[in-house]
């Protein structure tokens, strides 16, 4: 064959797989677009829109009925009413700079944890298609209220997606964050008491919610009261954007708070846990009601749903995986909610027994268990106490940031007493802020006009007073610790020598905490310092660890650099 020809055919050879890649990759393309890319709802009746946010004090604004403030506590306190998508629109027009600023604060985080703008760029598209059928899980009223939200979303962040994409997407954040951090982000303990265990008999449900991005994730914490067309008011802890719920109570005296459980890595979406947990507040009124609502659901993580009812006069916990379910009832007057599995169907389950034996869990339990039966009798102020408690098991100084009880990194703590339907939340910081009372039978009576007198709403004479530790030198060192912390892994990244007199004023500053060795032994060993980093391995064992895990894996080091 002349040499002409042959060029020719291969020429026709190159262009034609040229042509079958391009082909291929634009198919695919249209698939993944139309299975990976979330299209908002369809809305018939969108009046609302013509609606203007008013201004009418400072840090306070209504939108129609609807209204938002900033109490001097701190906290941002909204109403919102009507159907699912008045209901986003006025929550994302009230909360406008809010939002924007909490995407940011998200959208920094996950650049500091992912630096790599290639990687970034990868682990979007990776959201995209294990969220593909996202949209499918969750009911059209949500999906509806998320789409109003979105319409106020910056557009500073569409190279993530479009504004709908991203609020459908932070909604299931909750899940994929202690899917595959391995509890790192989640790390809760609640408890509720009643009958012989309560000081008057009444249910009181307490719990703290450890969901850590960042300080600044934290910042703006809002205490919602929605006033639905459909279903039970309700109030619940949120923060911009999150229209899901954590930590609520609704107006027949049902309580709900989530503790994330150990799972394994899933492989696509399903319904997030927040907006199940919303679905139960607006619709159910008692333990019955809501382990029916959440048996309809299939999450895509494994999920202990703590669910208090006035009407029962009791608590029980939904314990729910992508696979089973189980509803767990205590044969006391109080029951604890670490992040483990109790029920007889998860038993034998191999993940939730290395989930008790490996991580701090078991440890929170027991010291939750431990401190109520210090108490004979249980009231608010007792359970006050107890999410603020920072000791380990048998009242050891575990040092400041432990995973105790209190891990100094709490989103926010919440107590409920359903009979007289008072909610106690805690401002900030952490739980170490006064805990704020609100009577929902006074909330939800409010008229609008009320609000542009600017007066607190909260009940001031129910105020549990903020914990003294919060104006101590040891919070002012443990501050300091959390700055030293940061600078000493800057230190390490750059592999540069640390200043005269750090590693002595960094240990004064949270001496008995594990972590303050275990970061200098990894520092060391980063400079290839064997020496240094065996002895504060080894230091750090002498104190209180939590996890078996975390010992081990100090144990294993210890031993991989004695070789």
């Amino acid at each position: 064959m002349p040499e002409k020809r042959k060029r020719s055919l291969k020429r026709k050879i190159l262009l034609s797989v040229l042509l079958l890649f391009v082909i291929g990759i634009g198919a695919f393309l249209i698939y993944f677009r139309s299975v990976a890319i979330e299209y908002p709802p369809i809305v018939k009746d969108t009046l609302c829109l013509q609606l203007q946010r008013i201004k009418v004090a400072e840090n306070t604004y209504t939108y129609g009925n609807n209204w938002l403030r900033k109490s001097e506590s701190g906290l941002w306190e909204m109403y919102i009413e009507g159907k699912p998508f008045d209901r986003g629109v006025a929550f994302g027009r009230l909360t406008k700079e809010l939002l924007e600023y909490q995407e940011q604060t998200f959208v920094d985080q996950i650049n500091e944890i992912v630096p790599s703008k290639s990687y970034l760029s990868f682990l979007k598209y990776f959201v995209a298609w294990f969220d593909r059928n996202l949209d499918q899980n969750i009911v059209d009223e949500y999906k509806e209220e998320i789409y109003g939200v979105s319409l106020s979303a910056s557009h500073a962040f569409d190279f993530i997606g479009s504004g709908y994409q991203r609020q459908l997407n932070y909604h299931a954040a909750h899940d994929i964050g202690h899917a595959l951090q391995g509890l790192n982000m989640v790390g809760c303990t609640s408890f509720s008491f009643w009958n012989s265990k309560s000081a008057d008999s009444s249910l009181v449900v307490g719990r703290n919610f450890d969901f850590y991005v960042n300080d600044k994730f934290a910042e703006n914490k809002i205490i919602c009261f929605y006033n639905p067309s459909a279903g039970y008011k309700f109030m619940m802890v949120s923060w911009p954007c999150m229209t899901g719920v954590v930590s609520g109570m609704n107006e027949k005296g049902l309580t709900i708070t989530i503790n994330a459980a150990k799972s394994s890595i899933p492989t696509s979406a399903s319904t997030p846990v927040t907006l199940l947990t919303r679905e139960i507040l607006q619709y159910a009124s008692t333990i019955d009601e809501a382990y029916a609502i959440a048996k309809k659901r299939k999450l895509f993580v494994s999920e202990s749903l703590m669910i208090g009812s006035l009407v029962d006069n009791k608590t029980a916990i939904i314990e729910k995986s992508p696979e089973k379910e189980d509803i767990f009832f205590s044969d006391t007057s109080y029951i604890i909610c670490a992040n483990h599995f109790q029920g007889t169907v998860f038993a034998n389950d191999k993940t939730n027994l290395k989930n008790i034996k490996e991580s701090d869990s078991n440890y929170r339990f027991r010291r939750a268990a431990e401190l109520m039966a210090q108490n004979p009798t249980m009231d608010v102020t007792k359970t006050a106490a107890i999410l603020r408690n920072r000791d380990g098991i048998g009242g050891v100084d575990a040092g400041m940031g432990n995973e105790t009880i209190n891990q100094l990194i709490a989103h926010h703590a919440v107590i409920f007493k359903p009979s007289k339907l008072l909610v106690w939340v805690s401002a900030p910081p952490y739980q170490l802020g006064k805990f704020v009372a609100y009577d929902l039978n006074k909330i939800f009576q409010l008229d609008k006009k009320k609000i542009a007198e600017n007066k607190e709403i909260y009940e001031q004479e129910l105020t549990i007073p903020a914990d003294s530790f919060l104006y101590s030198t040891k919070y002012q060192d443990y501050l300091l610790h959390k700055k030293q912390t940061h600078a000493l892994k800057q230190y390490k990244e750059k592999k540069e020598a640390l200043p005269q007199n750090f590693i002595r004023d960094y240990i004064v500053t949270n001496p008995k905490y594990y972590q303050t060795y275990v970061k200098l032994a990894e520092y060391f060993e980063k400079r290839s310092l064997k020496d240094s980093a065996l002895n504060y391995y080894a230091q750090a064992l002498n104190y209180e660890v939590p996890k078996l895990a975390e010992r081990e894996n100090i144990e294993k080091r210890i031993q991989k650099l004695k070789k």
